[in-house]
């Protein structure tokens, strides 16, 4: 784990990752790329983990690139950005690909790779304050990695827009887009987000996983035989899931299901 990175994980089973550099403001280097693909991998493989967080320290979320790594980068030969690109680029399907629902907490500055961060969290509360910009053409450059996970949270025609004219927007025009689920005051990101965990803690851990798992594998797939087929038998399996019965007989006998005790 890099010293740039932190990661704890409660007794309720939430996992908190902090982006920790503020005085680079989290900017990305190449360690902390493969510390955040490590990280996201652990947490994938632990089926104890219900939530997990994404913040940052300081006053950005995160800068983008660092500016030492990506003058490094620009000696790289085509090979070499090859591998550094599929680098990070693993590191965002990672993330994307949590079993587990994901929450980005973004407070100042979210620039070019912080956006396809926030874009690979599940739902995000922004402070009042968060601004975004994907800014890579302003190097001559291209939010290549990024772009898939940005494309889904706000669609073609933003992304027209914002990958190409690299302004700035606040986070009102995020949640507008769908970037970010809301927007909350400065001083009320934290219990705002705490909120949203209480909220999924209230679920069933196994149907937490099982309905992400519905938005990953059937996003923008035909409603043919073989989905409704797929579908029919995840909630058929869930239903006489230990969960499933236990979430059925607690509705019917009026009493909180053992997850929220």
């Amino acid at each position: 784990m890099s010293d740039k990175l932190q990661l704890q994980v409660d007794a309720r089973g939430v996992a908190t990752v902090t982006l920790d550099n503020p005085e680079q403001h989290n900017a990305f280097d190449d360690q902390l790329i493969a510390a955040l693909k490590e990280c996201f991998d652990r947490l994938a493989a632990d089926s104890a983990v219900r939530v997990v967080v994404l913040a940052a320290t300081g006053k950005s979320f995160s800068a983008g690139a660092d500016l030492g790594y990506m003058q490094k980068m620009a000696g790289y030969s085509h090979a070499d950005n090859q591998r550094d690109a599929e680098q990070l680029a693993a590191m965002l399907a990672a993330l994307n690909n949590l079993p587990m629902p994901t929450i980005a907490a973004v407070q100042g500055a979210a620039f070019g790779g912080a956006v396809g961060l926030v874009s690979c969290c599940d739902m995000a509360v922004a402070s009042e304050r968060a601004s975004f910009c994907l800014s890579e053409v302003k190097l001559g450059l291209i939010p290549a990695t990024i772009s898939p996970y940005v494309l889904r949270a706000i669609g073609e025609r933003a992304a027209r827009r914002y990958f190409t004219t690299a302004e700035r927007f606040s986070a009102t025009t995020a949640a507008q887009l769908g970037l970010v689920s809301h927007v909350v005051a400065d001083h009320e990101l934290v219990a705002s987000c705490a909120q949203l965990v209480e909220t999924l803690l209230g679920n069933g851990p196994q149907a937490l996983r099982a309905a992400k798992a519905l938005v990953l594998d059937y996003a923008g797939q035909p409603i043919d035989a073989a989905l409704i087929r797929d579908s029919s038998e995840r909630i058929a399996r869930l239903r006489v899931s230990a969960e499933g019965q236990e979430g059925l007989a607690a509705f019917f006998a009026k009493r909180p299901p053992r997850w929220q005790q």
